[in-house]
């Protein structure tokens, strides 16, 4: 298949300060040609070569040329885009001869005009032009009284049920594409009912019923819901503090400490996220995978009138079929098949198929077992909610997925090599728990070594036991210490140009307007999303700048007003840790899909800084890695709103008034909770056992009580895994120079060292079984249909995606509110072969001790 160019007779271009600037441009147009590169090299479909080939003909040959020159620096080790084009790219700017003989590379030249229209009137990515839509109409309505009033309703009842459930065993959790699906009916009902009446404020009319309920007034609905979703995490703090079972400090039951720390750390992560925008939503290479699925859902339900066209799908098979019915047959289907896997027959969900042959094998179910052990399985699972419980195959682009399984693959011998080498003494242990144990390899009793105010007991300690973690835990520690320095260090070598970029642009939007340079507003301009988004009015840096100032004050007054015996500093501390890696772990999920924690990294610091007060510590923890992870996310729905043109002032409050609201309902479902009789323990009503706090309260003592510096510190059990440190640097380094020195091999262009770093710590409790499935799943997605029935991956493969989350979490709420909550349970072999074996007992443990005796350092040799 060829491209041919036509005659424009009237696109859109540039003068010679490049295109596009929204000026049209008299420049000699090309009647016709053929290309060398087919269409499938474009990585495009007929629809968007045939808009490019109308604007190629307006660029002059010093456009082109300074336009490939920005994508080449952009783009050229940018695993997302097509290495054919940046070899094509390299070819056209590395040769003297195209620019003082262009009549001799006609061809060349022309191939690069439609590579630049492509690219500055588009995305340069494919899996972006499959649902995000280049043209804008600023008329539209979006900031609708109906739009606010689903919105806000939709918030506060994800908010309730995410609350309300958050302490149960299994936990329900509605994720945002349940409102999103629901709220198309309640704007479609709206618009039908409400009357055409309004009144104006400030030269704005607003109407109940300003027309057909639209794609943007469902995404500013999506994104108060997505922003209601989470629980603030510092409802955590306050379970410990004030159950009896915990530290029994009953003050943490008071309304205004627990508003003022929630508000906090809640709205902190807006200032972070507004004053990142630079970094992390306005550059084109930032692609939020995540937010795609989001617009494909959004999209199924507003284009589906218009997609009428026939398209070729695999197995020589013709599909004309719109996305909205698309996406109904598939829920359809995905909601009445997970009830077999999450209620009738759920060993399709772990289906340890090997360990059932000999279920009292300890080695099988070791490195087999699915529960207990490394996964080890060609088939482990059936069940699409284990599949995707890391990353959805069909959302995040296949290198990243790969990668992802490669790190834990690569890390699993490891794991069992310290295991069968009893080094750490994991022997006696379960291979891959998430718990402490002592050395008798018990669960470790951390109220055995506090006082009754929660403060570390020397004493206590040494009479009793320091904590021992299993093989799996031990690696996990090591490749997160890994992450970190990997991750600054991949942010300095693969992104500091653009990290210099934003932190230039930022300081010139704060310099008078007279003297702030234009160099970096050009460069922005090469996307079309960031060109139609200027028509809108942005939000001013100093309101996220108040919005940063007034939590970091709410937050420093809660800790201070109340006896938490920490000091309000730790608001700034944590602060500043979450601004040292928020950009560089931003662009990695932007990029990747793939999110970098900074829980650990937050506990090891505030665990030294605090030794020996885990209340102080969790401060700590909540500002430095909740707030990261709050900005990060955030950002992801910035960008939300940029794809679909939302004007960023309304996003503005679309995300401010459903946290402040979502807040408060979680803080009167918690003070409803903490009364209950039995809640967090064994004999809890509703299994309201507190899996969350649980181990909330064991990472606070741990890291906090016992503190970093006896577990990893000199002499410490754990010292020797602190060489993930530099690790981390070795492994970003070595593939960056080999990334130099074979710049165009596929392999390495797509081989991602924090990635891959990031999958071995998918271990403990997880294993295999929640990664590798999803490999050929991701690779017929992204390998197959995309490159061979681009417009079929284009038109379904998002919301094939969003279908099945909606249905699982669908059909997982009906099935608990009908029968689990009711404790109505199916009893025959496919639902208990789990509960048998070694697998299901938490693993038999390879080395056992004799009556009395106990591993590890002996009593009184430890401190």
């Amino acid at each position: 298949m060829s491209a041919t160019v036509e005659k424009a007779p009237g696109s859109s271009g540039s003068g010679g300060d490049g295109p596009p600037l929204g000026e049209e441009k008299k420049s000699p147009v090309i009647e016709s040609f053929e290309t060398r590169i087919p269409i499938e090299a474009f990585n495009v479909t007929e629809r968007d070569i045939e808009e490019a080939k109308l604007i190629a003909g307006t660029f002059t040959l010093e456009d082109t040329k300074r336009l490939m020159t920005e994508v080449h620096l952009q783009h050229s080790r940018d695993p997302n885009f097509p290495i054919a084009v940046i070899q094509k790219i390299e070819e056209f700017l590395g040769n003297e001869a195209v620019f003082e003989h262009p009549e001799d590379h006609e061809f060349l030249i022309q191939e690069m005009k439609i590579e630049a229209a492509l690219i500055t009137n588009n995305s340069p990515y494919a899996e972006v032009r499959a649902v995000v839509d280049n043209h804008d109409d600023p008329t539209t309505p979006v900031s609708t009284i109906r739009a606010w009033i689903i919105g806000i309703f939709f918030a506060c009842c994800i908010s309730f049920i995410n609350s309300f459930f958050d302490v149960r065993l299994p936990s329900i959790y509605v994720i945002a594409t349940v409102p999103q699906l629901l709220a198309y009916p309640a704007g479609k009902f709206l618009e039908r009912v409400l009357p055409d009446v309004g009144f104006t404020m400030f030269g704005v009319r607003h109407s109940l019923n300003p027309g057909p309920f639209n794609r943007k007034e469902h995404m500013l609905v999506t994104i108060m819901s997505n922003v209601a979703k989470s629980t603030p995490y510092t409802n955590y703090i306050v379970w410990i503090q004030y159950l009896p079972q915990y530290f029994d400090q009953s003050w943490a039951i008071s309304i205004g400490y627990q508003l003022l720390i929630a508000l906090s750390t809640n709205f902190i992560g807006y200032g972070l996220a507004g004053l990142c925008r630079r970094f992390l939503v306005y550059p084109a290479y930032c692609v939020w995978p995540g937010s795609l699925v989001t617009i494909a859902l959004n999209s199924a339900f507003h284009d589906s009138a218009t997609e009428t066209a026939v398209t070729p799908g695999p197995f020589r098979s013709i599909w004309k079929i719109s996305r909205l019915r698309y996406f109904g047959i598939a829920f359809g289907l995905m909601f009445a098949y997970f009830w077999f896997p999450n209620y009738i027959f759920t060993a399709l969900s772990y289906f340890s198929w090997m360990t059932w042959i000999a279920p009292t094998n300890p080695d099988l179910a070791t490195i087999t077992g699915g529960l207990s052990g490394l996964g080890f399985n060609p088939i482990p699972t059936f069940d699409w909610n284990i599949l995707t419980f890391n990353l959805d195959p069909l959302m995040v682009p296949f290198f990243s997925t790969f990668n992802y399984f490669m790190g834990a693959l690569i890390s699993m011998p490891i794991i069992a090599a310290i295991y069968y080498s009893n080094a750490f003494n994991t022997g006696y242990l379960p291979i891959n728990s998430n718990r402490p144990f002592d050395h008798f390899g018990n669960l470790y009793k951390v109220k055995s070594i506090i006082n009754e105010d929660g403060i570390f007991d020397s004493e206590k300690y040494q009479a009793y036991s320091p904590p021992f973690l299993s093989a799996a835990n031990v690696v996990v520690y090591m490749f997160f210490f890994a992450m970190y320095s990997a991750t600054v260090a991949y942010g300095v070598l693969y992104h500091r140009r653009e990290i210099t970029m934003g932190l230039r642009d930022a300081w010139n939007s704060i310099k008078p307007k007279k003297n702030r340079k234009v160099e970096n507003e050009r460069k922005t301009d090469l996307d079309v999303h960031n060109r139609l988004m200027k028509v809108y009015k942005e939000v001013p840096e100093w309101w996220y700048m108040i919005c940063l100032a007034i939590s970091i004050a709410i937050g420093m007054v809660g800790i201070a007003c109340w006896p938490t015996h920490t000091t309000p500093w730790v608001v700034l501390y944590g602060i500043a840790l979450c601004l040292v890696f928020m950009v560089p772990i931003g662009i990695i999920a932007a990029m990747t899909g793939i999110e970098v924690t900074l829980n650990v990294l937050a506990e090891f610091i505030g665990g030294v800084w605090v030794e020996g007060n885990a209340i102080a510590m969790c401060f700590f923890k909540s500002y430095g890695y909740v707030t990261c992870a709050h900005a990060i996310s955030f950002s992801s729905d910035l960008k939300l709103a940029h794809y679909l043109k939302i004007p960023p002032r309304f996003t503005f409050f679309a995300q401010m008034v459903p946290t402040l609201t979502s807040t408060l309902i979680s803080i009167a479902v918690l003070q409803y909770q903490v009364h209950i009789e039995g809640i967090c323990t064994k004999d809890a009503p509703f299994r309201f056992t507190c899996p969350g706090p649980n181990t909330f309260f064991t990472a606070a003592v741990l890291w906090g009580t016992v503190g970093p510096r006896k577990i990893w510190g000199v002499g410490g059990q754990y010292a020797s895994t602190l060489v993930g440190f530099p690790l981390g640097i070795v492994i970003v380094v070595f593939f960056f120079y080999l990334n130099r020195k074979w710049p165009r091999n596929s392999i390495l262009r797509n081989t991602h060292p924090v990635v891959m770093i990031a999958g071995a710590l998918s271990w403990s409790p997880y294993n295999l079984i929640y990664l590798w499935p999803a490999v050929p799943v991701s690779a017929f997605s992204w390998l197959y249909l995309k490159k061979r029935f681009l417009p079929f991956w284009s038109k379904y493969n998002y919301v094939t995606s969003a279908a099945f989350s909606c249905a699982i979490a669908i059909s997982g709420i009906v099935i608990f509110f009908a029968l689990q909550l009711s404790e109505i349970e199916l009893d025959w072999w496919g639902n208990n072969v789990l509960n048998d074996g070694c697998d299901a007992e938490g693993g038999c443990v390879r080395l056992t001790l004799a009556d009395d005796d106990y591993f590890g350092p002996r009593i009184g040799e430890f401190s």
